[in-house]
């Protein structure tokens, strides 16, 4: 039986089911009407997407990212009250987190089943402690999900067995779930989307978030041109990355914080404390007033 939760859950109940199992079902936590109006605000941009150029990426399959530059509506999904708080918990050993990649993924009729994999070795394979969580992943069900169309496999608590681990396509679970719910899962977990035997395209969402210390995978100050980033809400360019990572990882010309400088403020702003987590900020304090 899939995990899964209603959309009354709580960030602590939901943070708390996808540790333990890897992954974790909202059903319908956005109505279907939400997912409607970012297909078409998205569509233009879907249809003039190339398809993937390798087995891994899918022969049939269309990723169409900067969704924040091209969808109001991907800002409003990206900045999900619930999806924040369990990402502020599942990352909670970094000083901040950010986002990571925003991309609608497209699954065409006839295309097969992807390999099962762990989405955190997009870092070059580096091979992350079993005890640090460096992402935490959602798909949002444009259209429902079903095992014919493709809904993404998961691996129950294959986030335990470590990297390189191979599974047989039989080990994937499909992630049904009707349009507006979201998966949620960990860098860690073994997963891959399903086959699709229908003749429609199956798609979804993929919001990640990671902690703010790493490379994100989609440039998210490339993606989202400088006239648009300035018209956006401070919390959401900070998510963007418009924030130091931790004490000086991404600071501007003389440690100036990068949301002053984008905003074009002549106020000096130290860039070293600038971080969400409360607890980062003392501990960062203690070890800096440890080597005066």
């Amino acid at each position: 039986m899939l995990n899964r939760l209603p959309n009354t859950a709580t960030a602590d109940e939901v943070s708390v089911s996808l540790k333990e199992h890897g992954y974790v079902i909202i059903d319908e936590l956005v109505p279907a009407a939400v997912m409607d109006r970012l297909a078409e605000e998205m569509a233009p941009h879907i249809a003039s997407t190339p398809y993937g150029e390798d087995k891994f990426l899918g022969f049939s399959t269309q990723r169409t990212g900067a969704m924040i530059a091209r969808s109001p509506t991907a800002r409003e999904l990206v900045m999900n009250p619930l999806v924040l708080g369990v990402a502020e918990r599942h990352l909670h050993k970094a000083s901040t987190f950010q986002l990571h990649l925003t991309q609608v993924i497209t699954v065409h009729s006839g295309s097969p089943e992807q390999v099962l994999h762990q989405d955190q070795l997009a870092w070059d394979f580096f091979p992350f402690p079993d005890d640090y969580e460096v992402q935490c992943n959602t798909l949002w069900a444009m259209t429902d999900y079903t095992a014919e169309n493709g809904a993404t496999r998961i691996v129950p608590n294959s986030q335990y067995v470590g990297v390189n681990k191979k599974f047989p396509p039989e080990a994937g679970i499909p992630a049904e779930m009707k349009k507006g719910s979201v998966l949620l899962y960990t860098g860690k977990v073994y997963h891959g989307a399903g086959a699709n035997r229908t003749d429609f395209p199956r798609q979804a969402i993929n919001i990640t978030y990671a902690v703010g210390w790493v490379r994100q995978e989609e440039n998210q100050y490339l993606a989202t041109p400088f006239e648009i980033a300035k018209t956006l809400p401070d919390d959401l360019l900070r998510l963007m990355g418009y924030q130091c990572g931790c004490f000086a990882m991404g600071y501007v010309r003389d440690f100036e914080d990068p949301l002053a400088y984008l905003k074009g403020s002549t106020e000096r702003h130290s860039a070293g404390f600038n971080v969400l987590s409360k607890t980062a900020n003392e501990t960062s304090s203690e070890y800096l007033q440890s080597l005066k």
